[in-house]
C-alpha cells in the first residue's frame, strides 16, 4: 500500500498540471476574444469589435499568446487573422484566415472571402470569394450577408441582381449590422431591387443612425434636405450633416457647405462654406471639387482664378462628376478665360453626357444642332434634349420645345392643329429667351 502512494500522488499531480494548462489556454483565448472577436459571433456579442474598432497592437499581442497556447484552435486562428488584418499585416492574416475558413469558421469565411474579392493580401479570386461569403452568409453571419449583397449589387464576381442584393442586405440589417441598415435604406430610396419607398428608407436610416453609422446619418440628412418621404427640414439636415461630417463623411461635408453657403438651416457664411468645400475636395469629393471650381470661376467669395477653376473642374471630372465635364466643355467652347477649342469642348461635353449628366446631354444637343465639331444632326440633338428634359432640366425642356417647333414650322403644309395643345407663340417666346443654349449650373 505504501508503495502505491507515490503513484497516486504522481497521478494527482499530473491531473493538476493538466487542469492548469487548460485553465491557461482558456484564459489566453478569452483575452484574445475580448480584443478580436466579432460582435456578430454567437456568444461574443457583448465583447466583440468591428474590425475598424480593434486595437490592433493589443489584439495581435494577446492573440499571438493564445495561438501559442492553442495552436490548433480554429477560433483563435480566425481572431488572430482578424487582428493581423486590422494591423495591416494582410498576407499573414490571409494564411490564418484560410486555415480557419477551411475548417468552416464563419468569421474567417467572411473576411477571407472579402479579401479574395479585393485582392487584399491574396491573389484576387472573385468566384471563390463569393462562394466563401455565401457559406458564411448562409450560416447567418451578418457581415458576410452584407458583403454578398454588395457583390450582387455591383455585379462583383456574380451577375448583377439588385433584388438578390436587397434580400441579403435586409438579412444583414435584421441581424443588427448598421451598414446593412444603410444599404437596404439606399435600395428603398433609389428604387433598386425594390419599389421606391422613402418612408421605408427613412425608417432604415433612422435605425442606422441609432447605431452611429456615418453613411446612414448622411443619408437621413439627404432625405431631410430634399423632403423625400418627409417635409423639408434644413435644420435637421444641417444637424445630421454636421454629425456625419465630424465622422469623416466628405459627401455630408459637401452638402453642409451648400446649405451654409445658402443660409439654409444655419446662418449664411460663405467663408465657412468655402472651408468646408475645400476640406471635402481635399478628401476627394467630386461634387465639392466642382462647386469650389464654380466659386473660383465666378469669383464668389474668393479671388477669381480661372486656372484654379480649371484644375478643380478637371479633378472633379476625373472623379466622375458629370457637371464638371459639362462646365469644361462650356469654357473651352466659349473661350472663357482660355483659348477657345471647340474640339476639346465637344470631347468634354460628350464625356459629361456619357456620364448621364442632364446638363451634359443638353449641351451636347447644342453641338449636334449647330454642327460644332460634329456633322449637324437634328435628330440626335432632339434625342439629347429629350434625355436631359426627362431628367427635369428646364433649359433642355425649352430647347426641346424650340427645336421641335422649328422642325414643325419647316414641315410642308404644317397647321396649328399639328401641334396639338402646344402653343406655337409660347414656344417662340421661349426660344428667344434661350439663344445661349450652354449654361453652367451650380
Amino acid at each position: 500500500m505504501r508503495k502505491a502512494l507515490p503513484l497516486v500522488m504522481v497521478l494527482l499531480a499530473g491531473t493538476a498540471a493538466l487542469t492548469s494548462v487548460a485553465s491557461g489556454q482558456e484564459a489566453a483565448k478569452a483575452l484574445c476574444a475580448n480584443e478580436a472577436a466579432s460582435p456578430f459571433e454567437p456568444g461574443y456579442e457583448a465583447v466583440g469589435h468591428e474590425i475598424e474598432a480593434i486595437d490592433a497592437e493589443t489584439a495581435v499581442s494577446l492573440c499571438e499568446a493564445a495561438a501559442t497556447e492553442s495552436p490548433e484552435d480554429v477560433e483563435v486562428k480566425a481572431w488572430l487573422g482578424r487582428a493581423l488584418y486590422a494591423a495591416g499585416t494582410t498576407e499573414r492574416a490571409a494564411t490564418l484566415l484560410e486555415e480557419a475558413a477551411n475548417a468552416g469558421n464563419a468569421v474567417a469565411l467572411g473576411l477571407f472571402g472579402d479579401m479574395l474579392l479585393s485582392g487584399d493580401g491574396v491573389a484576387m479570386d472573385a468566384e471563390r470569394g463569393n462562394m466563401l461569403l455565401r457559406q458564411a452568409a448562409e450560416a447567418g453571419y451578418a457581415p458576410a450577408e452584407n458583403s454578398l449583397g454588395y457583390s450582387y449589387d455591383v455585379g462583383d464576381g456574380v451577375e448583377q441582381d439588385l433584388a438578390e442584393a436587397a434580400r441579403w442586405y435586409r438579412r444583414a440589417a435584421e441581424g443588427g449590422l448598421a451598414r446593412a441598415m444603410t444599404n437596404i435604406g439606399i435600395m428603398y430610396s433609389e428604387g433598386l431591387g425594390l419599389d421606391r419607398d422613402y418612408v421605408a428608407a427613412a425608417a432604415w436610416f433612422e435605425r442606422a443612425v441609432d447605431k452611429d453609422d456615418i453613411n446612414g446619418i448622411y443619408q437621413l440628412g439627404r432625405l431631410n434636405q430634399q423632403g423625400l418621404g418627409m417635409p423639408v427640414d434644413h435644420t435637421a439636415a444641417v444637424a445630421l450633416y454636421t454629425r456625419a461630417a465630424d465622422g469623416g463623411n466628405a459627401f455630408a461635408r459637401t452638402n453642409l457647405a451648400r446649405l451654409t453657403a445658402e443660409g439654409l438651416g444655419t446662418p449664411r457664411d460663405l467663408a465657412a462654406a468655402i472651408a468646408l468645400y475645400q476640406q471635402a475636395a481635399d478628401e476627394g469629393a467630386a461634387l465639392a471639387q466642382h462647386n469650389l471650381a464654380v466659386l473660383y470661376e465666378t469669383g464668389n467669395g474668393v479671388a477669381r482664378d480661372i486656372d484654379q477653376a480649371l484644375a478643380l473642374y478637371q479633378m472633379a471630372a476625373d472623379n466622375g462628376e458629370g457637371l464638371a465635364s459639362a462646365n469644361l466643355g462650356r469654357i473651352y467652347l466659349l473661350g472663357e478665360g482660355v483659348e477657345a477649342n471647340p474640339e476639346l469642348a465637344f470631347n468634354w461635353t460628350q464625356r459629361s453626357a456619357d456620364a448621364g449628366s442632364a446638363l451634359g446631354q443638353n449641351n451636347l444637343g447644342h453641338f449636334y444642332e449647330n454642327g460644332i465639331s460634329v456633322a449637324p444632326d437634328r435628330d440626335r440633338a432632339l434625342e439629347l434634349y429629350g434625355a436631359a428634359a426627362a431628367q427635369g432640366l428646364a433649359l433642355a425642356q425649352d430647347n426641346l420645345a424650340r427645336l421641335e417647333m422649328t422642325v414643325w414650322e419647316e414641315m410642308p403644309d404644317a397647321t396649328d392643329g399639328d401641334i396639338g395643345e402646344r402653343d406655337a407663340d409660347g414656344y417662340r417666346l421661349k426660344a428667344s429667351k434661350t439663344a445661349d443654349k450652354i449654361s453652367n449650373r451650380f
